[in-house]
């Protein structure tokens, strides 16, 4: 595992009174000494208060590369920051995994996201806000953030307050009850034609993140014939990573690489 800075200098919308922190990625890559591997950003969650390193970011990568996967977990700058502070450290790791593809011997064309929990909403932003690369700022930012898939898991897809975790949304709005800004960043008012292919899985036993959540980007990717794949499993509770030892939702994770194998091999 190595350690790469976002931005070593020049970080934009930082904000010392909230700490020294700088955004990162720990890179993970397989030994199966195959050319280009294809490269997943995780993204842990933790209601935009803290990032959950370990259980949906360590563990999780460490899975992608048993299955012949690249793995960059992003450790993201969270509250007190706020929208659009999130979104720009997300879409900088993927323009960074890009612009050093070559070096790190991943397939520029077959970088993707996952995301867990608040993670997963960051994760879905991953997945309608991009573009082929910005022409100011360094050489990376000239880099294209666009992904070819994503997974928001147990996912706060909506900022719609009779659903979504209210931590997640207070956090993201800055502690505003901002309902035009809840309503524009609610991944199902926001799907495009050229977005890419979602894997999507919840419990309905979810008393944190309501299964709503993950339904009702469903019904919208359905409607608008956009590729998707829903789980609902029927025991688990909330933040169940790799959910090892839960009935049924331990399956998540060979239908996900089964899925993603489809779009990547």
């Amino acid at each position: 595992m190595q350690r790469f800075f976002l931005w070593e200098n020049d970080i934009p919308l930082f904000d010392p009174a909230y700490g020294d922190f700088k955004p990162y990625i720990d890179l993970y890559l397989p030994e199966n000494g195959e050319d280009k591997n294809p490269c997943i950003v995780v993204i842990p969650g933790g209601g935009y208060g803290w990032v959950s390193v370990q259980d949906e970011g360590d563990k999780i990568c460490r899975f992608l590369n048993a299955h012949g996967y690249a793995a960059a977990m992003l450790n993201y700058r969270i509250a007190p920051y706020k929208h659009p502070v999130y979104l720009l450290d997300a879409q900088r790791a993927i323009r960074l995994v890009r612009f050093h593809a070559a070096d790190w011997n991943i397939d520029p064309e077959k970088i993707g996201t996952i995301g867990f929990s608040a993670g997963g909403h960051l994760c879905c932003m991953t997945a309608v806000c991009y573009d082929d690369g910005k022409p100011d700022g360094d050489e990376i930012d000239k880099a294209s953030c666009r992904i070819n898939t994503a997974a928001p898991c147990y996912a706060v897809t909506t900022l719609d307050k009779n659903v979504a975790h209210s931590d997640t949304r207070k956090n993201f709005l800055g502690g505003k009850d901002d309902e035009a800004l809840a309503y524009a960043f609610s991944t199902e008012n926001m799907l495009r034609d050229d977005m890419p292919p979602i894997f999507l899985w919840h419990t309905a036993a979810d008393d944190v993140v309501p299964p709503e959540c993950s339904l009702r980007l469903a019904s919208a990717l359905i409607k608008r014939r956009l590729p998707c794949e829903l789980h609902i499993f029927p025991f688990g509770g909330h933040g169940l990573n790799l959910a090892a030892g839960t009935p049924l939702a331990d399956q998540w994770p060979a239908l996900y690489i089964r899925w993603l194998d489809h779009y990547n091999r």
